[in-house]
C-alpha cells in the first residue's frame, strides 16, 4: 500500500502485458477483473474484487479498435459505480491523438472527443506517455501526467557510442522532439520536410541539413505504415548518411509497415512496449516504458513530484 488509499492496478485486455510488468515493478499482484462477451460482439469488463475506497489505476492504449478505447471506458465507469476513491486511467498510447485540429472543412477534432468522453465517463487523472501534440493535454478538465519516452531512449543512444551524430526528425512537426533530443546529445540536427497529398501517403520530401558521413538517428513519436520513415531513410542513405537509425515510442506498424522497415536503409528501429508489437522483425528492438509508468504511478499516489522521471 503507498498513501492514503490503498493501490490497485488493473489492465483491459489490449494491454495487460505491459500492466503484468508494470504490476512486478510496483511489487503488487495485477488487480482480477473479467469480461463477459455475447454473441452479437457486445461486452461487459467486470472487477472481480472490491475497488471500494481505492485508488483504481487502469492500464490501456486506445489504439484501434475503437473497443480499446471503449473497454477503457467501461471500466472506468465500473470502478466509479463500485465507489472507487479515484479513478486513473493509465494510456501509454493515447489513440485518435492525429485528430488534433481541423486540418479541412467538415471534419472531427477526435482526440477533443476522446477526451470528453473520458472526462464523461468519470476518469479523475490521465497518465500518458509522448502525445502527438503537446498540446491535447488541454483537451482534458482532469490532470494529465505526460511522460516522454526520452527517459529510455536517451540512455540507449548515448550506449551506442556514435560519432558525428546527428539527431533527425521525419516531418517539421517533430522538430521541437529532435531539437530537444539533439541539444541533451549535443549533437546536430537535421529536418525532413514532407507534403501529403492524403493521410499516410507523402507526395514529397526533402531534407533540410548535411546528413553526408554522419550517423543519423531519426526520432518520432509514433511509427504506422512506415511510409515517411522509411523514405526520409532512404533519401539520408542516398546523400551519403554513414548509418540510419530510427527511435518512435508507439509501434502501430500496419499494412506492410515492417516489409518497408526490412527493405529500407534504416539499420534498428526502437521502440517500446506502449502498444502490443504484433509485426516482428529483426531490426525492430523493444524498450520497456513499465519501469517509468510504475514510478509514476506510485509517485501520484503518494502525492509526489514526478519530475524526476524526465531526461529533458
Amino acid at each position: 500500500m503507498f498513501g492514503k488509499a490503498p493501490l490497485k492496478l488493473f489492465a483491459c485486455r489490449s494491454s495487460r502485458q505491459l500492466a503484468e510488468k508494470i504490476a512486478d515493478e510496483l511489487g503488487i499482484e495485477l488487480g482480477k477483473s473479467s469480461v463477459t462477451s455475447f454473441s452479437d460482439g457486445e461486452f461487459q469488463p467486470c472487477f472481480d474484487e472490491s475497488v471500494r475506497g481505492d485508488m483504481v489505476f487502469i492500464v490501456q492504449s486506445t489504439n484501434p479498435p475503437a473497443e480499446n478505447l471503449l473497454e477503457l471506458l467501461l471500466m472506468i465507469d465500473a470502478a466509479k459505480r463500485a465507489s472507487a476513491y479515484k479513478v486513473i486511467a493509465v494510456i501509454p498510447y493515447y489513440g485518435f491523438a492525429r485528430q488534433d485540429r481541423k486540418d479541412r472543412p467538415r471534419v472531427s477534432i477526435g482526440s477533443k472527443l476522446a477526451a470528453d468522453i473520458l472526462s464523461t465517463a468519470g476518469v479523475d487523472r490521465i497518465i500518458t506517455m509522448d502525445l502527438h501534440a503537446d498540446q491535447i493535454q488541454a483537451f482534458f478538465n482532469v490532470p494529465v501526467d505526460h511522460l516522454y519516452s526520452s527517459a529510455i531512449f536517451a540512455p540507449y543512444i548515448e550506449k551506442l557510442n556514435l560519432d558525428n551524430m546527428t539527431i533527425s526528425a521525419p516531418d517539421m512537426g517533430g522538430s521541437k522532439r529532435a531539437n530537444a533530443y539533439s541539444r541533451h546529445l549535443q549533437s546536430e540536427m537535421v529536418l525532413c520536410y514532407k507534403l501529403r497529398k492524403k493521410p499516410n501517403v507523402v507526395e514529397e520530401m526533402s531534407i533540410i541539413g548535411e546528413v553526408e558521413g554522419r550517423n543519423v538517428i531519426i526520432v518520432d513519436d509514433m511509427v504506422d505504415t512506415a511510409g515517411t520513415l522509411v523514405l526520409a531513410a532512404d533519401m539520408m542513405k542516398e546523400r551519403g548518411a554513414k548509418s540510419i537509425r530510427a527511435f518512435a515510442t508507439h509501434p502501430i506498424l500496419s499494412g506492410n509497415s515492417v516489409q518497408r522497415i526490412d527493405d529500407s536503409a534504416i539499420e534498428e528501429l526502437v521502440v517500446t512496449d506502449s502498444v502490443p508489437l504484433i509485426n516482428h522483425s529483426d531490426k525492430i528492438k523493444v524498450l520497456s516504458i513499465a519501469n517509468i509508468f510504475a514510478k509514476t504511478i506510485e509517485a501520484v499516489n503518494t502525492n509526489q513530484s514526478i519530475s524526476t522521471n524526465f531526461v529533458f
